[in-house]
């Protein structure tokens, strides 16, 4: 099958994507720390990392740490605020033929609302994702997170600001996937995103003290896939909006398998600090892996495994 007659395109809450391969916020900066080895006009989408309305520091050092196939980060989301960012960053982004999905966090609903309201009518905005599920921030979010009665209150009141499609990115360390899933459909999501990091701990015995000042982070990387597709699987069947599959994805193999479990898009996280080129190459392997399959539509492939 000719590649030239392949649609590769999805949509995702009326948003049209070239394709669905974008970065997981947090990964990618806003673009611009990659934009010279990278094409960012070939992504799907890029995902900025989490914005605040103040500058928050982040978390103490050392906040990265390898693991077996995997790391530990905890960052704590630090950003530059929302004033820098939209000057900045935004402007930046807006020279680039590739939708912007911006990632939203706060310590508190009044915070998540006070930048979902300052984006919701700024037209550099393609989409707005919540993050509710940062394992490094010791209030807020993750609470929200893991609780489906204040995921769904906190999904509730940032549809009532936002003009823009929510997506409400999941937090793995949850009893149930499923019933996190339908309480953000059930608040109004327009789509969720997961998996984020699992949290995790590494000691150095040498030293005999944890690799993180923060002592916990949050684990990414091929140690997680296997996790993260059954939580996709499971989110997809429990809902009716789209979801965005991650979770340690360094190939197009690796890509489909979300598809096919269920996401209508995918975003690269860790991979992209191991090789700055890995979503072109991953959205390079989709188009291939469906041109010597003979499927002239990817959307022909998302969720068919039952």
């Amino acid at each position: 099958m000719n590649p030239e007659n392949i649609n590769t395109t999805v949509n995702i809450a009326g948003v049209s994507f070239k394709n669905p391969v974008m970065n997981a916020s947090g990964t990618f900066g806003s673009g611009m720390e990659y934009y010279e080895f990278v094409d960012l006009n070939r992504l799907g989408a890029v995902v900025t990392k989490g914005v605040a309305p103040e500058p928050w520091e982040g978390n103490p050092v050392p906040r990265i740490t390898e693991t077996p196939s995997g790391m530990l980060n905890a960052i704590g989301l630090q950003n530059p605020g929302i004033d820098v960012f939209t000057e900045r960053d935004l402007g930046f982004l807006s020279e680039f033929n590739t939708n912007v999905i911006v990632n939203v966090c706060g310590h508190s609903e009044d915070e998540y609302l006070q930048v979902v309201e300052r984006l919701s009518d700024d037209d550099r905005v393609n989409m707005l994702e919540i993050n509710v599920s940062c394992p490094n921030v010791k209030k807020g979010g993750i609470a929200f997170g893991t609780d489906p009665k204040e995921l769904q209150k906190i999904t509730a009141a940032v549809k009532r600001k936002s003009l823009k499609p929510i997506i409400m990115k999941l937090s793995p360390n949850v009893t149930s996937i499923a019933d996190m899933a339908k309480a953000a459909e059930a608040g109004g999501a327009d789509a969720v995103s997961l998996i984020n990091t699992l949290t995790g701990m590494k000691i150095d015995i040498y030293k005999r003290s944890f690799s993180l000042a923060n002592k916990t982070g949050g684990l990414s990387g091929p140690a997680i896939r296997p996790v993260a597709v059954r939580m996709v699987y499971e989110a997809s069947h429990a809902v009716g909006i789209p979801v965005i599959g991650m979770g340690g994805i360094t190939s197009a193999e690796d890509a489909i398998e979300f598809i096919m479990a269920g996401a209508s898009a995918v975003a690269v996280g860790m991979y992209n600090f191991h090789d700055p080129s890995a979503m072109i190459k991953i959205i390079d392997g989709i188009g291939d892996f469906l041109s010597e399959n003979h499927i002239a539509d990817i959307n022909e492939i998302i969720g068919c495994v039952k």
